[in-house]
């Protein structure tokens, strides 16, 4: 036995053993995929174990993640601080070794899978946004952005309709450093892949203009498979894509090629088979002496490849001094001095004003001090008003330019603008109609489990985009997304409070911030009469007090609906009730802030409170209490002007006053 083949054969043995001990898991894919792996850790890719994060290293996505074990191992045989203690709590509660890959948790886990295509479409982002720095970047002689994006991805990852989405824009793009491994294994979870899956995946893959090789049977030949990945990477006008005929559960004397060894550990029985197969002492977690000495040579080829990167960096520094200081700038991404001091102001007489044309007031005012804010919207650029002035689109041969036209691909999207925040340098944002978020759910919330800080930008939010109908209006959606932990949802209510709720967005690093824009134009409020938007920082503010020093009633809306409550005040006051206006942009930031100032705006002893959104009412009974009203959307839209549609759906000032009205004489009776 060689010791390639012994190194392979360690990386099979210790996910066998890690998955038998957790008595969960899936041995199969990492033992047909431990060759392939092995080579391109070992023979191509860069990545310095003692420093995960440095910049330069080549990406590796396991977009086949319940592959795991595969890329712990490997890990752990490389250098990585992935201890044996943390192999053999794999899946265990506090253990860094999950089920499924998550960044974050993990040294040299780049982002988190599982979800199969996840990865798939993450891994392209990543490229496109090292093509992006290239460009910018990049000078004869000093190539300081120069890596690959490398991705395992199974039958399950082609099999999800958005992996099309990802890989025809990727093969459109031209990224020619992005090379993808496919596990052809013939297997899922309920069978044989023949039971519902027959696609010639070559030609598809060259309809998407990427460079194809099949490998065949080759899974088992390191030299081969080396010699494919060399052949990607010398191809740079294409993505690539290698298809490796493998076994899983190769070595299982009695489970290789059978659905059983896909998510069940092999049962001790096996296991001792499948070691006696390999020639491997039955002993758990063992590694030999000559193993890890032969794989921990990745850890001073790794050390020396970002020193040498370094070196190149200096000298690079030293002949482009102001580039270089932006390239540092674009991987801090520290806001600069003054970089809202031209933030736009409104007055009533601007007015009205659709709160998705401010957003393209303020992206374009500071996009040219921002030179790593980049983005693009599904092919609605115009609509959701979300195209940078300043620059042309992104494509072949003009990767430096910072909007990105993704096509409808709302998937896509937003899992690559994940992998652009993930790679480093750039900071996303991504747009399309609110209602077509449902396309993009999957990333979003992946997006909000490693808290990545991207920023949506979601347009036409409510019934009030009007004649495109129910199926165009979100009715869901905001309680959809204001359930996702990790993420700040904001609706502005005018133009003032949307300049404000971008300042919020740019500013915070903790996880993905959502703009929920309005088509219609809205009412701009007349600060020197009501408070002033900063409100919106703390999410939620009393845009109008009441007279006196105690409101009878507290009115609370988000959006356009809050011309409404603040329309109803004077009607009300008038009839002798005191009505408190608070506006409400954010329950996140609102339940951010101190328990006084929570009181201050939501008094507890005041116990009539009405909500008025233009969407599903779950979730308001938090600020409502159990007393509260709400007026929301209890079935989908219709097709017509908004105008009748507010008033059809009981979003008016003499709704809210009748409502008003009834709970005040409630109180009455009651007391």
């Amino acid at each position: 036995m060689t010791i390639e083949e012994k190194c392979i054969d360690a990386i099979r043995c210790l996910a066998i053993d890690a998955i038998q001990k957790a008595d969960s898991g899936h041995p199969g894919a990492p033992m047909a995929l431990a060759p392939a792996a092995f080579t391109l850790w070992m023979k191509h890719m860069r990545y310095n174990p003692k420093n995960p994060s440095w910049f330069n290293r080549d990406r590796f996505v396991l977009s086949n993640g319940h592959a795991s074990m595969l890329q712990y191992a490997v890990l752990h045989l490389t250098g990585y601080a992935i201890s044996m203690n943390d192999i053999e709590n794999f899946r265990q509660l506090g253990s860094i070794t999950a089920g499924h890959p998550e960044h974050g948790l993990t040294p040299g886990v780049e982002t988190t899978t599982g979800p199969l295509g996840q990865g798939f479409l993450t891994a392209v982002g990543m490229a496109i946004a090292e093509a992006h720095l290239a460009s910018c970047f990049n000078k004869e002689g000093h190539k300081v952005v120069d890596h690959y994006t490398y991705v395992f991805c199974s039958d399950g990852d082609l099999m999800e309709g958005a992996s099309h989405e990802a890989a025809s824009i990727a093969g459109h793009l031209e990224l020619g450093k992005l090379i993808y491994l496919y596990d052809n294994n013939h297997i899922t979870i309920e069978g044989d892949t023949s039971l519902t899956y027959s696609d010639d995946v070559a030609k598809r893959f060259e309809s998407y203009h990427w460079h194809v090789q099949d490998l065949g049977e080759a899974a088992n030949d390191i030299d081969v498979i080396s010699e494919a990945f060399q052949n990607a990477k010398d191809v740079t006008d294409r993505p690539s894509i290698i298809i490796l005929r493998t076994h899983i559960g190769y070595g299982s004397p009695n489970k290789q090629d059978t659905a059983g060894v896909h998510g069940s550990p092999l049962g001790d029985k096996e296991v001792t088979l499948t070691k006696e197969f390999y020639g491997w002492p039955d002993k758990k977690f063992f590694v030999p002496d000559d193993v890890k000495e032969y794989m921990h040579q990745a850890v001073i080829n790794g050390e020396q490849q970002e020193k040498d990167w370094n070196n190149i960096f200096q000298q690079y520094k030293n002949s482009y001094s102001d580039l270089a200081n932006q390239f540092e700038q674009n991987l801090k991404q520290e806001l600069p001095a003054g970089w809202d001091n031209d933030m736009p102001i409104y007055k009533p007489g601007d007015g009205p004003k659709a709160t998705r044309s401010v957003s393209s007031d303020v992206i374009n005012l500071v996009a040219p001090k921002l030179p790593w804010f980049i983005g693009g919207s599904a092919d609605l650029g115009d609509s959701t008003q979300t195209i940078l002035k300043s620059s042309g689109y992104y494509g072949k041969g003009k990767y430096e330019n910072r909007n990105i036209a993704w096509g409808i691909r709302e998937h896509c999207m937003c899992a690559a603008s994940s992998g652009m925040m993930l790679h480093g340098g750039v900071r996303p944002f991504a747009s399309t109609y609110f209602v077509f978020t449902d396309y993009a759910k999957p990333a979003i919330r992946l997006a909000c489990i490693m808290e990545l800080p991207v920023i949506y930008v979601m347009t036409h939010d409510s019934i009030g985009l009007g004649e495109d109908g129910k199926t165009h209006q979100p009715v869901e959606q905001l309680i959809t997304f204001r359930a996702l932990p990790n993420i700040v949802v904001l609706r502005p209510a005018d133009a003032n409070e949307a300049a404000y709720a971008w300042s919020v967005a740019i500013k915070r690093k903790e996880g993905p911030t959502m703009l929920v824009l309005s088509r219609q134009k809205l009412p701009i409020f007349d600060r020197d009469k009501v408070a002033s938007a900063e409100g919106v920082n703390k999410g939620a503010y009393i845009l109008s007090k009441e007279e006196g020093d105690a409101p009878d009633v507290i009115l609370i809306a988000t959006g356009s609906e809050v011309q409404l409550i603040l329309d109803a005040q004077q009607p009300l006051r008038e009839s002798g009730i005191n009505a408190r206006i608070v506006s409400m942009p954010s329950w996140e930031l609102f339940r951010e802030q101190p328990d006084t100032y929570r009181d201050e705006v939501l008094p507890p002893v005041i116990r009539f409170r009405l909500a008025v959104e233009a969407a599903a009412p779950e979730g308001w009974h938090e600020w409502i209490g159990a007393e509260g009203e709400m007026i929301g959307m209890r079935e989908f839209g219709a097709s017509a002007p908004s105008k009748d549609l507010f008033v059809h759906f009981g979003f008016t000032v003499e709704n809210i006053i009748e409502k008003v009205k009834k709970m005040v004489s409630r109180k009455s009776t009651l007391s």
